[in-house]
C-alpha cells in the first residue's frame, strides 16, 4: 500500500486564533480557506483510494473511500463537500492507494473574498527526522507565516522547533507526543515567544516519543499578507545539497514580476552562498550562519525585463531554498530543486479559453529546466496532457533544452482539443500532465496557476512538479 501525506487540510478554516481589528476579508491573513485535494494516478492500473482525515493533534482518523481512478487520470476532492467532516475542520490527511499517486493541495477562499490566489503545496510520499523551512515571518513585510508539522511515523513524535532569526538568538519550542498521522499548526502571528516581529528560518526535528530515536515528519508553510491579498504556500524539505536549481528568475518582467529567493543553511557550520543567474551575472558570495537564511532579490544584479533561471551554489555545507515571485498581483512560492528526474507528474493543470477574462477559470503555465549535465535535443522531451478519465488529450513536443536552460508549455500548445482543459460541461474538474525527457535526463518543473483579476493584474501561485518513479 502506497501512502501520500498532507499536512494542511481545512474546511473554511481560519488560519489563526483571533482576527484582531481587521475585518475578515481585509487581508489574506484572516481569510477562511477550504482545501481541494487534487491527485493523479501515475500507476499502470486503476487506483483504489482511501483518505484518512486527522483533526489537529488527534490520532483518530475519519476514513473516506473514494471512487477508483484510472491510470493517468486526475481528479480532485473538495474537502468542504465531504459530509463526514464538519465545518471548521482543521487537520491533516493520509491517502492510501494501491497505485502510486502524485498530489497537490489547493487552498480555496470563498467566492466573495477579495483573495483570488489559491495557495498550492504538494503531498509527500516520504518524510524525515529533520525538516528545513527556508523562511518564516511574523509581522515582517506585512506577512505572517503558518507552519504545519505532520507526524508520518507509526509512533508518536516529540518535536523541537528552532526558529533562527537574521540576527540574535534562536527561539526553541517543543511539543511532546504528536500522534501518528496528526498535525500541529503553528501560527507565527500568535506565537508570543517570537516577540513583536520575526524574520528568519526554521529547523524542525522529531524523535519517536520518549526515545532518542529519529522520528519521521513532514511540514508545509503558508504565508499570508496582513494588509494585502497575498497568499502562497510551499513545502518544508528533508533534501538539501550544495546546489539548488531555480527554474524561475525574474526582474520586473512586464514591469512588475520579480523573484526573491530565501536560502537556508542546514549545516552545523557557517557556509558561503552565491546565486548564479542564467544572465551570466552572480549575486554573492554571502555568509550564512548555521540554521539561518539569506535573501536574494532578482533585481539586485539583473536588469529590468530579465527572464531566466538560476543556480544557487554553496561551499562549506548544504542548503535548501524557496523561490517567490511578487509584483503585478503575483504572490507565488516554489521549492528549489537539488536534482531533477526524467519523468514528472503534474496533478493540477487547467487552461480556459472562454472563461479567462471573467475570472471564473484558470490557466496553468509550465516551466521546465534542464538541471542535468548534458544538453537535451529537440523532440526528446514531451508534455502529455490527460483528461479526468486518463485519456490523452494531446502531446506537446518540446524544443531543445541546453544545460541549465528552460522551455515552457501549456495546454493550448496541443490545439483545440484542449480548449477548457480540466473543465467539463457537467461541472466536474480534472486535468493533469506528465513531462518526460530521455532516460537519464534531469528535469525540474514548476507550474504556475493564474487567475485573471483585471486588465493589469492576475493572481498566481506556483507548485513544483512531482517525480514519477
Amino acid at each position: 500500500m502506497k501512502k501520500t501525506f498532507f499536512a494542511l487540510v481545512l474546511i473554511s478554516g481560519l488560519l489563526f486564533n483571533s482576527i484582531g481589528i481587521l475585518p475578515v476579508n481585509a487581508a489574506a491573513y484572516g481569510t477562511s480557506f477550504t482545501t481541494s485535494i487534487t491527485y493523479q494516478n501515475v500507476g499502470t492500473a486503476d487506483a483504489n483510494v482511501v483518505i484518512l482525515f486527522y483533526p489537529e493533534a488527534n490520532g483518530t482518523p475519519i476514513t473516506i473511500t473514494r471512487p477508483a481512478l484510472r491510470p493517468l487520470a486526475g481528479t480532485s476532492v473538495y474537502v468542504g463537500s465531504l459530509t463526514e467532516l464538519s465545518a471548521g475542520f482543521k487537520g491533516s490527511a493520509v491517502i492510501n492507494s494501491d497505485q502510486p499517486l502524485v498530489a497537490t493541495l489547493v487552498q480555496v477562499a470563498s467566492s466573495t473574498s477579495s483573495v483570488k490566489v489559491r495557495p498550492l503545496s504538494n503531498g509527500f510520499t516520504t518524510g524525515g527526522a529533520e525538516v528545513g523551512v527556508p523562511t518564516v515571518l511574523k509581522n515582517t513585510f506585512n506577512t505572517n507565516s503558518i507552519v504545519v508539522v505532520q507526524n508520518v511515523d507509526t509512533n508518536g513524535a516529540d518535536l523541537t522547533l528552532d526558529f533562527v532569526p537574521l540576527s540574535g538568538s534562536p527561539v526553541q519550542l517543543t511539543l511532546a507526543n504528536l500522534p501518528s498521522g496528526a498535525a500541529k499548526y503553528y501560527d507565527l502571528g500568535q506565537l508570543t515567544q517570537l516577540g513583536t516581529s520575526f524574520n528568519g528560518a526554521l529547523k524542525i526535528s522529531a524523535k519517536k516519543t520518549g526515545t532518542s530515536d529519529p522520528g519521521n515528519i513532514v511540514a508545509t508553510a503558508m504565508e499570508l499578507g496582513t494588509t494585502s491579498d497575498a497568499a502562497y504556500a510551499f513545502e518544508g524539505t528533508t533534501t538539501s545539497g550544495t546546489k539548488v536549481y531555480m527554474p524561475s528568475a525574474l526582474c520586473k518582467l512586464s514591469g512588475t514580476a520579480t523573484t526573491a529567493y530565501a536560502v537556508q543553511n542546514v549545516s552545523t557550520t557557517d557556509i558561503s552562498v552565491t546565486v548564479k543567474y542564467s544572465s551570466g551575472i552572480n549575486d554573492g558570495p554571502f555568509t550564512i550562519h548555521s540554521g539561518g537564511k539569506q535573501s536574494f532579490d532578482g533585481c539586485a544584479v539583473n536588469a529590468n525585463g530579465f527572464l531566466g533561471s538560476a543556480i544557487i551554489e554553496a561551499t562549506g555545507g548544504n542548503i535548501v531554498a524557496v523561490g517567490k515571485v511578487y509584483g503585478g498581483g503575483l504572490s507565488t512560492a516554489f521549492l528549489g530543486f537539488t536534482s531533477g528526474t526524467s519523468k514528472v507528474g503534474l496533478p493540477y493543470v487547467r487552461y480556459t479559453q472562454t472563461h479567462w477574462t471573467d475570472g471564473t477559470r484558470q490557466r496553468a503555465f509550465i516551466a521546465i529546466q534542464n538541471v542535468g549535465s548534458t544538453d537535451i535535443a529537440a523532440g526528446q522531451t514531451t508534455v502529455k496532457y490527460f483528461d479526468k478519465n486518463g485519456n490523452l488529450v494531446g502531446t506537446h513536443i518540446l524544443s531543445s533544452i541546453p544545460i541549465g536552460g528552460k522551455v515552457n508549455s501549456n495546454a493550448s500548445m496541443v490545439g483545440s482539443a484542449a480548449n477548457e482543459f480540466g473543465y467539463y460541461s457537467d461541472g466536474t474538474f480534472g486535468g493533469s500532465a506528465v513531462v518526460e525527457g530521455p532516460t537519464g535526463s534531469q528535469l525540474a518543473v514548476v507550474v504556475r496557476i493564474v487567475t485573471y483579476v483585471s486588465s493589469v493584474e492576475i493572481a498566481g501561485e506556483d507548485y513544483t512538479g512531482i517525480p514519477i518513479p
